[in-house]
């Protein structure tokens, strides 16, 4: 995933699930200080952030947003903080997220080329068009600012793929395998009247284990179908389970994973109870594909977050907070503009 799209897709998740989801600098690892110019909001070691580039992030996910849910959404709260202030914070983190990456291509001596700046100038032009009059006054941009805002943009996510350039993109078949299997639990544990587990006595479990072993004779057998054993045995929430690697406990998935197609497991034990696995699918094509791409953008994060939480460590960052405060949304029917992040470099 390219920053631009993980920035997004990050704000996108504090309003989808309302609650803050930060990566890298969050406010609260701003220092608060003085010295600044009037419409100075942040800076990191040398990058710096103004107010026109705040309120530009900010007010294109404000108006995606009232074009889905209506202006009414920012009267909604959390925990007692408002959905605008949420947002507002994590705005001002994915800024701040910029700056760093561009601070990380100067260690490592990245810069655009011809060919993107040139089309971040092109990008800038049509961004800017697309503003009007009333935008370009209340948001105080230029178009020179857009070009500034778009170019370490850019550098942002040229640091990313250089970060990442040495990981194996291969993922095989076993490790984003996906599989399909039908379970019979037989409980090792009751509830009492207040909701709480309550642990069978050894005699009780020996009996489940019995009956589970029981269980699994009738569908070797075959008499009755494994649904049909599940629907009278089963006493568990779910009968059919499709997952992959890393998503199960431990006993259940190494005995799936260990089956072929239409195999049926012996007795094992897990921290519900007992259970009998049946294999419908040992290889689902459709989903094992899905799979690897979440696996190698796993790969891709994991090692992109490390490399940058090492190198923000050595950074100073201070923040204008009188200014920071005094930020809020802009609410003018004239002031619609969302398209700035619908941009590719």
């Amino acid at each position: 995933m390219s920053v631009r799209k993980k920035i997004l897709v990050n704000i996108i998740s504090v309003l989808a699930i309302g609650c803050l989801l930060l990566t890298g600098c969050s406010k609260k690892d701003i220092v608060i200080t003085t010295g600044f110019a009037s419409d100075e909001l942040m800076r990191i070691n040398n990058k710096t952030c103004y107010l026109p580039e705040m309120m530009l992030y900010l007010t294109t996910i404000q108006n995606q947003y009232e074009d889905v849910y209506g202006p009414e959404l920012w009267s909604q709260s959390h925990d007692g903080e408002s959905l605008e202030k949420r947002v507002k914070d994590m705005v001002l983190a994915k800024i701040a997220q910029v700056k760093v990456m561009n601070l990380m291509a100067e260690s490592y001596g990245l810069s655009l080329d011809e060919k993107e700046t040139e089309a971040v100038k092109k990008a800038s032009e049509s961004f800017y068009e697309s503003l009007n009059d009333k935008e370009r006054e209340v948001l105080n941009v230029t178009e020179e600012d857009i070009v500034s805002f778009y170019s370490e943009y850019a550098l942002a996510d040229k640091v990313y793929e250089y970060v990442i350039r040495d990981i194996n993109p291969e993922i095989s078949d076993d490790e984003a395998r996906t599989i399909t299997v039908q379970a019979i639990l037989i409980k090792t544990y009751t509830h009492d009247a207040h909701g709480n587990r309550i642990e069978y006595s050894e005699r009780t479990q020996r009996e489940a284990a019995e009956r589970a072993r029981l269980v699994r004779d009738l569908a070797v057998a075959g008499e009755d179908s494994f649904e049909a054993l599940s629907a009278k045995y089963n006493e568990g929430d779910e009968t059919t389970f499709t997952f992959k690697r890393g998503e199960m406990e431990e006993a259940f998935e190494e005995t799936a994973f260990s089956l072929d197609k239409d195999e049926i497991s012996e007795v094992f034990a897990t921290s519900e109870g007992y259970v009998i696995l049946k294999c419908v699918s040992d290889f689902d094509i459709d989903e094992t594909q899905l799979n690897k791409v979440e696996i190698l953008a796993a790969r891709k994060e994991a090692v992109f977050d490390e490399t940058y939480d090492e190198f923000l460590g050595t950074l100073s960052k201070t923040l204008n907070e009188k200014l920071y405060d005094q930020i809020i949304m802009i609410h003018d029917k004239d002031v619609n503009t969302k398209s700035f992040f619908d941009v590719d470099f």
